[in-house]
């Protein structure tokens, strides 16, 4: 008697590569925002404005699957080629919101960037708007997304100006935390730099980046943030960067980031 095979399954055999492992689909927007051409929502709007095809066919659903490397992709006609790489920091000014856009017609950080001809680019992470210093920009994904991994991305550090001078009970409450909103808020360190009668600087340490959080936490002591400044990703230091200033980053300080 002969056995019989099972049917064979021409979906996955399709799917194959040339080493017969399965070849991995992702969403069009996703390629686009992949290769450093445009943020995903940008990608997403292009496609269902109708201004990108595939193999020669437009395409309108941001999800439509594309094995990358396989499909011809074009952005009006133009062939969608992977931008080059660049990542650079900012001494963002007070009183910029951190992103691409912004619905209420505020100035956003990109005003800093006017006029330097680079291609589309992404902060790394986010300033709230009364926040200073050092935010990161880059148009490569998976880097931001190293940078910005809770669980093993860079600690960020920050100098805060606050309303009373702290004293070494305080700064041991702010590391061991509290409890706001369901989050447990807390600095993976707290010290006094410098005092006044009347306020001073503390340097905090976050080893995450959550909404808000040194506000937050300070709030939930009836402590008020007069000023807050990042001066340091990881190693890599705000230093003498003027105001509304930016450089790109070396390849030491981008591997240093984002190990």
């Amino acid at each position: 008697m002969t056995e019989r095979r099972p049917p064979r399954d021409t979906r996955t055999t399709a799917r194959r590569g040339v080493s017969g492992s399965p070849a991995v689909r992702h969403g069009l927007a996703r390629i686009l925002s992949k290769q450093g051409v445009c943020s995903r929502t940008e990608a997403a709007r292009w496609i269902t404005d109708g201004r990108v095809s595939v193999d020669g066919r437009i395409v309108r659903d941001p999800e439509f699957p594309v094995v990358a490397g396989r499909a011809v992709v074009r952005v009006d006609g133009q062939a969608a080629a992977a931008a080059d790489r660049h990542y650079l920091m900012l001494n963002k000014p007070r009183g910029l919101v951190t992103t691409t856009r912004d619905e209420r017609g505020r100035d956003t950080v990109y005003r800093c960037l006017e006029g330097a001809g680079l291609p589309w680019t992404a902060p790394v992470g986010r300033l709230d708007k009364a926040s200073e210093g050092l935010l990161l920009f880059t148009n490569d994904p998976e880097w931001a997304a190293r940078v910005t991994d809770p669980a093993c991305g860079p600690d960020k550090t920050y100098h805060v100006q606050v309303d009373r001078v702290p004293d070494e009970a305080l700064l041991r409450a702010l590391q061991a935390g509290v409890h706001v909103g369901g989050e447990h808020l807390a600095a993976r360190q707290a010290r006094l730099l410098r005092a006044g009668e009347r306020n001073a600087w503390v340097e905090i340490v976050l080893d995450e980046g959550r909404n808000r959080q040194i506000r937050r936490l300070l709030e939930a002591f009836d402590i008020r943030v007069l000023r807050l400044v990042r001066v340091a990703i990881g190693p890599l230091l705000l230093g003498t960067l003027a105001k509304g200033a930016w450089r790109m980053l070396d390849a030491a300080e981008r591997e240093a980031l984002a190990r």
